[in-house]
């Protein structure tokens, strides 16, 4: 029999999730065994939270040996700063933040001046730079297949060359769930232990686990305006244009990054249960609704990737 992505580690009776988890704890515990220096991505979004709860999991009751990484654009939800600090304080983890705005200060990378331009890009340089200064081979990011087409071109290993930047066409074959880390100086890989998980997985585990989130996730009253089609919180770094004007709805997010770039949706969803019938229901991905800087082009997420984007 062939070997498909959807091939399981595990046995069917365990359950799906239960499937899920040993699945991803089988591919953290490869890549900790594997790479001299691997580090895991952690924004303080549900799934680099569902990440760092896996790898929690898989290395119990020892240290998680691997520091957490967030590329921090200046830009982010201050709900989702203030759990990102707390949740490593909590477990007791190494963060090592990249920052845009120290980046941007330095003249490392230009800032674009236009108006609600944002700086969603500028986290590839700072992403790049933050691996080659902690010489990491192997880095943990929270992807999925389902989030968008190009992610689902992804293998659980994603080889990157010495520049960072990605080819979807040289990737290596993984049958029988066989990971290929091998890499010359400066290369890396992007692990993705959760590549076979979609939306409604992620909040089936949070649910059945329990796991804490930042208050954003859910409903609640927020100051937004209507922006090309898109809920967009007002804040400092993005201001209603002409003809938009700022009105208070009760609202949650699906995605988390930087404000100028991530939509909210209209919801009363304020449990993990009312969240999950709203996403069965839903049409659309968490990337498609919530994403102004997927909606450029077609392709806007494999450019960035080929660039060296998450």
């Amino acid at each position: 029999m062939n070997a498909t992505a959807s091939d399981r580690l595990v046995l069917p009776e365990m359950g799906q999730l239960k499937a899920l988890e040993s699945e991803s704890i089988y591919i953290i515990r490869e890549g900790i065994a594997e790479f001299d220096r691997p580090c895991l991505l952690f924004s303080g979004g549900k799934d680099s939270i569902v990440m760092l709860h896996l790898a929690m999991k898989a290395v119990a009751p020892a240290h998680l040996p691997v520091p957490v990484v967030h590329i921090d654009t200046g830009h982010n939800f201050p709900e989702v700063i203030e759990y990102r600090d707390r949740a490593v304080k909590r477990l007791g983890v190494e963060l090592i933040v990249g920052s845009v705005q120290e980046a941007i200060d330095s003249g490392r990378v230009p800032e674009s001046t236009d108006p609600g331009a944002s700086r969603n890009r500028l986290q590839i340089p700072v992403l790049l730079d933050t691996i080659r200064t902690n010489n990491f081979g192997a880095v943990y990011g929270g992807a999925r297949r389902d989030e968008e087409r190009s992610r689902a071109k992804e293998r659980v290993y994603s080889f990157r060359n010495e520049f960072g930047q990605w080819d979807p066409k040289n990737q290596r074959p993984e049958l029988w769930n066989l990971f290929n880390g091998f890499i010359h100086p400066g290369q890396h890989i992007r692990v993705f232990p959760i590549s076979n998980w979609t939306e409604l997985d992620v909040w089936q585990y949070i649910a059945d686990q329990e796991i804490e989130l930042p208050s954003i996730y859910f409903a609640h009253e927020r100051e937004v305006f209507e922006h090309n089609g898109m809920l967009m919180a007002a804040s400092e770094f993005l201001r209603p244009g002409p003809g938009e004007t700022i009105t208070t709805r009760s609202v949650r997010f699906r995605t988390v990054g930087d404000m100028t770039v991530t939509a909210a949706s209209e919801s009363n969803a304020t449990t993990p249960d009312q969240v999950i019938s709203e996403i069965a229901a839903s049409r659309t991905s968490e990337r498609g609704a919530s994403r102004a800087d997927d909606r450029t082009s077609e392709a806007a997420m494999e450019d960035r990737k080929r660039e060296g984007y998450f």
